[in-house]
């Protein structure tokens, strides 16, 4: 594996953390189980059949817990203490042969883009679960695992075209999270006034 697929192989895991982290290790681990994939040594573990059982019952679940409206955002804010420090372990493990600076600099980098994606997810969520209809939700959902397997295709097959994406996808998470916060604020201080209001009586 050279220099730039390490380097697309690490991004698209940090970035898939944020979407759905137990998928990503399920499809790493068993993708370098069949030979599909030359994982770095760092990332091998992936492939023991006790880390392949307990990724795919946690993916099972998080796949199902994504469709229900309010439990994907429960499942969400419970997950941002796995999500993003998950992405930052996977990123540097794949690029485990480097020297410690630069697997420093991939935790940090992939800690990062995993708080960005997990916090676009998490907030576009709450925003569509204020929809009383549960087939936004399941379309969301469903979009965002369409993009994680298109994403993870293309930084192991075309990395060069992934890491293009990226650029665009970032960008696009930046202009986004303002006018997600701006959506988010009435929701928390309705929450707030309704603990208020519970805590009064």
């Amino acid at each position: 594996m050279d220099t730039l697929q390490q380097i697309a192989l690490a991004a698209g895991m940090a970035w898939g953390s944020g979407l759905r982290l137990y998928a990503v290790l399920f499809a790493a681990g068993i993708m370098g189980k069949l030979s599909y994939l030359e994982l770095p040594a760092a990332l091998q573990v992936l492939q023991h059949p006790w880390v392949l059982t307990a990724a795919g019952v946690m993916l099972v679940i998080e796949f199902l817990a994504d469709k229900i409206p309010i439990v994907d955002s429960i499942w969400d804010a419970v997950h941002s203490f796995i999500r993003i420090p998950a992405g930052a372990v996977l990123a540097a493990g794949a690029l485990g042969t480097h020297d410690p600076t630069i697997m420093t600099v991939a935790a940090i980098l992939g800690g990062t883009l995993a708080a960005g994606t997990h916090t676009a997810k998490a907030g576009s969520r709450a925003l569509i679960n204020t929809s009383p209809e549960p087939f936004s939700n399941i379309g969301a959902s469903l979009g965002e695992e369409a993009l994680l397997v298109g994403g993870l295709y293309s930084a192991i097959a075309h990395p060069l075209i992934f890491l293009v994406f990226l650029v665009f996808f970032v960008g696009l998470v930046v202009w986004l999270l303002p006018r997600l916060w701006r959506g988010i604020k009435p929701l928390l201080g309705r929450l707030r006034d309704q603990f208020s209001g519970l805590a009064g009586k």
